[in-house]
């Protein structure tokens, strides 16, 4: 801060008359021959400043031949039209502590301090040290020429107050008139935003929003030129060329994306692009697909302000972007003047900027406009995501959609190879089972012929080998005989003979006919009829009944230990008939219970080898039940035994006509 013994001049003043002393002294530079530098703190528009310097406002004119400083202070809370980024209304009742001064060590300091505020690698840091470096001393006509302007100003102000009371003769209506403009204004500005909040809602079409939106925003705020500038890299795609245009009123809005790969890498190179705009007249020029030049590059502050939310108004690029030559030639090629951008962030990232340009004269931008810009890229945002999203949501769908169809086909293909393969083993199993059977008979045929001739013309010897070739023939027939029932079943050739029979003497013969076999084993063989001899007839394939129970009941013998028991259970409920074969058998372990009923599975047990056997007893017999549309299940517990329970529900009787 300057203290006042280096200060010519030093007063308050309303912001008006500071204003028009600024102005005083940009008129004086024009007639400084030579480098002149003439700086307002509109130059602090895009860059993070100190509290001070936001309440601080200042004309300095710098030249080897004339430099001054105007500078003023707003007191603490109060901040005035011309302030950084300027977006408040003027308000001819704000003052400020104005000083002046010719004093080149204060110009110099103050320069100095402008200095640190940017970074050391821009163009503005480098000017500003460069101009500091050539302050001379004033040219006393110079000087003098400045102080007669000075002193011709105050003596030709009017002695006003600064804020006239009202007339008490005025109608009421105008004293009135700027709030009810107001309130229009705001009703049209939340109307606005509703329809493209609306809009939003209501499409997922991410360019037509676009491209509405910031047509309707320009012709609200009559702008010369609205654009969207998105950076390279945001995951949005826009859609092929579109463009609208109203001949009305000479009105036009376009909106564009780009596939030229040029373009794309040009993009890529410098980090972004105008990808979508809106123009008042063709006379203004089109920026549409415009990247950022090489002078954007050292801006790096201003972009990382955006991301963090900053609005950026600058209302004469003239004179924010005066020590910025490269950036303000561009502005200039670009016919913009004055320019208001509200960042567009999207789940915490810079996705891109709407800017408002005016093209041809400054503008000073107030609240109003300010706000409705920032509403309206919030609502873009959420435009964007919503694109976003589905766009995300429909290559997941595409993927899984995708994902499915070959996962189906992978399986159709596995299932008609399986299907193929079980069909080429049922048929390789039944046409070598038929092939055994003619030998194996002879076998039996003949052994069993021998063995019934008298025993002088046979030795005991003779007899007993006959005898185990017997037996082992029967073994193998009975074998060959699941194995073809097997194939028969999955082949879908078993039809079941339905007749009526009595579920007591099928139970009692099935028992019957491995009493010896239990027998010789040392097992107790019982039977449990739990039935109403009024219930006893019963309707499906009787052979077959017989065969599930004679399966079961050999299972049980084969695994029950000498002295065990196997029983035999039947009873009726309802419609359907209940057989239980009970052991105190070894038990079955409860991670082998999911294979009992495999086919070619033989659990591993110390009794496995008791007695040989391909694993199709149990397969066949749950395939024979769940043609009755029966089920079979089993209960077992290691050293105690196992309970095979099995429900067959009573078959309708075939009616041949």
């Amino acid at each position: 801060m300057l203290s006042s013994p280096d200060l010519s001049f030093s007063r308050t003043l309303p912001i008006v008359v500071f204003n028009q002393l600024g102005e005083l002294l940009e008129q004086m530079a024009q007639t400084v021959e030579g480098a002149t530098l003439v700086l307002t703190e509109a130059v602090l528009a895009r860059i993070c400043i100190p509290v001070e310097w936001q309440r601080r406002r200042f004309t300095l004119v710098v030249s080897e031949q004339f430099s001054v400083l105007l500078l003023g202070n707003f007191e603490q809370g109060e901040q005035g039209s011309r302030g950084v980024g300027g977006a408040e209304e003027q308000g001819i009742d704000s003052a400020l502590n104005a000083r002046l001064t010719f004093n080149l060590e204060a110009i110099a300091s103050f320069l100095h301090e402008l200095r640190d505020l940017f970074e050391c690698d821009s163009y503005t840091h480098q000017n500003l040290e460069r101009y500091r470096q050539i302050i001379g001393p004033n040219d006393a006509t110079l000087q003098s020429k400045f102080s007669l302007l000075l002193l011709e100003y105050f003596l030709t102000q009017p002695n006003q107050e600064i804020i006239a009371p009202p007339s008490p003769t005025a109608p009421a209506v105008y004293i009135c008139q700027p709030v009810e403009d107001a309130l229009k204004k705001q009703v049209s500005q939340e109307r606005l935003l509703n329809q493209v909040t609306t809009q939003i809602r209501k499409s997922l079409d991410l360019p037509v929003i676009m491209a509405t939106a910031i047509t309707q925003v320009r012709e609200f705020l009559e702008l010369d030129r609205l654009v969207i500038y998105k950076f390279e890299g945001s995951k949005v795609k826009t859609q092929q060329y579109q463009s609208s245009t109203n001949e009305d009123n000479g009105k036009r809005s376009t909106s564009i994306s780009v596939n030229n790969q040029s373009l794309v890498k040009d993009y890529q190179q410098h980090g972004g692009y105008i990808v979508y705009e809106a123009r008042a007249t063709d006379a203004i020029t089109c920026v549409l697909n415009y990247t950022e030049k090489n002078c954007f590059m050292r801006t790096s502050q201003c972009w990382e302000k955006y991301r963090q939310g900053f609005t950026l108004a600058v209302d004469d690029v003239e004179k924010t972007y005066a020590l910025e030559e490269c950036l303000l030639n561009f502005l200039r090629e670009s016919q913009v003047r004055a320019k208001l951008a509200a960042p567009i962030i999207l789940e915490d990232k810079l996705w891109g900027l709407l800017i408002a340009h005016q093209c041809n004269e400054p503008r000073q931008w107030i609240d109003s406009e300010k706000n409705l810009l920032i509403a309206i890229a919030e609502q873009l945002a959420i435009a964007i995501y919503q694109a976003e999203l589905m766009q995300t949501l429909t290559q997941e769908k595409q993927t899984l959609e995708q994902r499915v169809i070959e996962r189906t086909i992978g399986l159709r293909d596995a299932l008609l190879a399986a299907e193929a393969a079980s069909r080429l083993r049922s048929e390789f199993l039944a046409t070598i089972s038929h092939e055994l059977l003619t030998p194996l008979t002879y076998v039996i045929g003949m052994s069993s012929t021998l063995l019934r001739w008298p025993l002088g013309e046979l030795s005991q010897r003779q007899r007993d080998y006959l005898q185990t070739i017997h037996d082992s023939g029967e073994h193998l027939l009975e074998m060959i005989n699941d194995i073809l029932d097997l194939s028969q079943i999955e082949a879908g050739k078993t039809a079941l003979n339905i007749s009526e029979f009595s579920l007591v003497n099928v139970a009692e013969n099935a028992v019957e006919s491995l009493r010896k076999k239990a027998t010789s084993e040392q097992i107790n063989l019982n039977l449990d009829l739990q039935i109403d001899p009024r219930r006893d007839r019963f309707t499906a394939d009787a052979e077959r009944v017989a065969q599930i129970l004679s399966n079961l009941l050999t299972n049980a013998i084969k695994f029950t230990p000498e002295s065990g028991n196997v029983t035999l259970r039947l009873w009726v409920e309802d419609d359907t008939a209940i057989f239980q074969v009970e052991d105190t058998g070894i038990g079955i372990r409860e991670e082998q219970l999911p294979l009992l009923f495999e086919k070619f599975q033989q659990l591993d047990t110390p009794y496995r080898r008791r007695y040989e056997g391909t694993g199709l007893g149990l397969a066949l017999t749950k395939q024979l039940v769940e043609l009755h549309r029966g089920r079979i299940e089993v209960e077992s517990t290691i050293s105690i035994g196992s309970i095979f329970t099995v429900w067959i529900p009573t078959q309708a009787m075939r009616v041949l006509s």
